[in-house]
């Protein structure tokens, strides 16, 4: 549990300082910055809690917001060296996704049984806070870009209920889940890979 609370922190960590990198970029004030990295932190989860009906996990545990105030204080006062390690940050992101995804998929399981459900809301969970923080700082979002992103959320959420069906332990199962997406997503960062799209109407 120390370890998964860790890396659970790190991931809303990174996720916040994307957000306030965001931000920052369209000269927004550092409450402007605060509110923009807090959407990607907990703007997933707290759509999956809300669907699902239970404590919307960042009131229970102010954890999140802790974490997303130290990653806005860090971008604002080191702005030009957190944006020139923006392949470190996508690659973190990258884990991130990965691991957000599939601790959703992991709730909703717990909560529902059912995993397609699992599969829709660990994906949102990987993906929504992102898409909202996009759309608010006036960029196309990940999710609709031709880039592999949102599979990589599907496949880690698919992994994860296939491995609990197949009667794995959950910290197993959990960790292989991650490796599927995070692999996905590491595919797609470098070699480029991207889904096709339907021309014909053009």
């Amino acid at each position: 549990m120390t370890i998964m609370m860790f890396l659970d922190s790190f991931g809303i960590f990174v996720f916040a300082l994307s957000g306030a990198i965001s931000a920052i970029r369209q000269n927004l004030d550092i409450v402007g910055v605060m509110v923009i990295a807090l959407l990607p932190a907990v703007g997933g989860g707290t759509v999956r809690d809300l669907v699902l009906d239970v404590p919307v996990f960042w009131v229970e545990d102010t954890r999140a917001i802790w974490l997303t105030l130290a990653a806005t204080i860090v971008a604002w006062a080191a702005a030009p060296h957190v944006e020139s390690r923006r392949a470190l940050l996508l690659w973190a992101d990258a884990f991130g996704l990965a691991l957000f995804a599939v601790v959703g998929a992991q709730k909703t399981m717990i909560v529902t049984g059912d995993p397609l459900i699992a599969i829709m809301l660990g994906t949102t969970t990987g993906v929504v806070g992102g898409l909202v923080r996009d759309v608010i700082a006036g960029d196309k979002p990940f999710v609709f870009r031709q880039e592999i992103y949102a599979t990589a959320a599907i496949a880690g959420s698919a992994a994860y209920c296939l491995f609990a069906a197949l009667g794995l332990s959950g910290p197993l199962a959990l960790w292989l889940a991650v490796s599927v997406g995070f692999t996905i997503r590491a595919a797609g960062i470098i070699w480029g890979l991207k889904l096709p799209q339907n021309e014909r109407l053009r």
